[in-house]
């Protein structure tokens, strides 16, 4: 049943992957042909989106394979590196469109509405499908995908009024503000999103876990003098790693040891880390580490 539900979000997400891929191709060549920098604008937002249903689908792929000697926590920091790589293609993409954009707005021409009304309904549709075959799936992947497929529905739905408007009355600046819009949207998600990216990056707390929390949980275990030497840090946002140095105080047997180590696995339970590594040192021992 497990594996049935994995090869089924794969086929999801490669379903919206090619549909989001194959539509974005006709929206950049559309997009010339109605002399609309509205739905170019729009093209390089699904192109964004196209490759991270790619990657998405490719991961998903990728994470049936397991840790190997090169590659020991596994394969999830991948995403970080499509995650880059998507930022980049979509600030230059945002950085044409606003340049085009801007042309326009000083030397206006007219896009052809029809052709604008046609490739709006059709953008709909195919988005719409998309988000919805996704949105059916159960894994943290699609969830966030389906959440990007309805943004471009949205996104759609107002290049379709500004077409109905532009059909029965000519505002020349409506096409190009309305880029504009978008650009300015894409490029804050865009920032947003490479911010936490470097974040994971240089090995920053991820935000769903308070440090301060789960060090005072472990202090409390009885036999527990402090801590040192201890780090959190995120693989790809999700999957968390924890280490730290415990010292023990007043351990008379090998018993004692164990329970503080079975309390302290308890605690770890409590929190999203895929890996921990706890050492514990009795109190006449030093590591040589505790001075950070």
């Amino acid at each position: 049943m497990a594996h049935h539900h994995h090869h089924h979000n794969g086929q999801n997400l490669r379903t919206a992957f090619l549909l989001n891929l194959f539509f974005t191709i006709i929206e950049f060549v559309g997009g010339v042909f109605v002399n609309s920098v509205a739905i170019l604008s729009d093209a390089v937002h699904d192109l964004g989106d196209s490759l991270s249903l790619g990657l998405a689908w490719y991961l998903d792929k990728k994470s049936k394979k397991k840790a190997s000697k090169n590659f020991t926590f596994g394969y999830s920091r991948l995403s970080l590196l499509g995650a880059l790589i998507n930022s980049v293609v979509l600030i230059a993409g945002s950085g044409f469109v606003i340049y085009e954009a801007v042309n326009r707005i000083m030397q206006p021409v007219k896009p052809n509405a029809d052709g604008m009304i046609a490739f709006a309904i059709l953008g709909v549709l195919v988005n719409g499908y998309a988000a919805w075959k996704v949105s059916t799936g159960k894994s943290l992947n699609e969830k966030v995908v389906s959440w990007h497929l309805l943004e471009d529905v949205l996104g759609w739905v107002a290049v379709l009024v500004v077409a109905i408007i532009l059909k029965f009355k000519y505002i020349p600046i409506l096409d190009p503000a309305l880029s504009l819009l978008i650009a300015a949207v894409i490029l804050w998600g865009v920032v947003k999103r490479l911010k936490e990216t470097m974040t994971i990056f240089l090995q920053g707390s991820p935000d769903d876990v308070n440090l301060e929390e789960v060090t005072n949980s472990i202090k409390s275990v009885e036999n527990v003098h402090s801590l040192h030497h201890t780090h959190v840090w995120s693989l790809d946002g999700e999957h968390h790693v924890f280490t730290t140095h415990i010292k023990l105080k007043n351990i008379n047997s090998l018993s004692e040891v164990l329970s503080v180590k079975n309390e302290v696995k308890s605690i770890m339970k409590k929190y999203p880390f895929q890996h921990y590594t706890i050492e514990t040192e009795l109190d006449s021992e030093t590591c040589g580490l505790e001075i950070e």
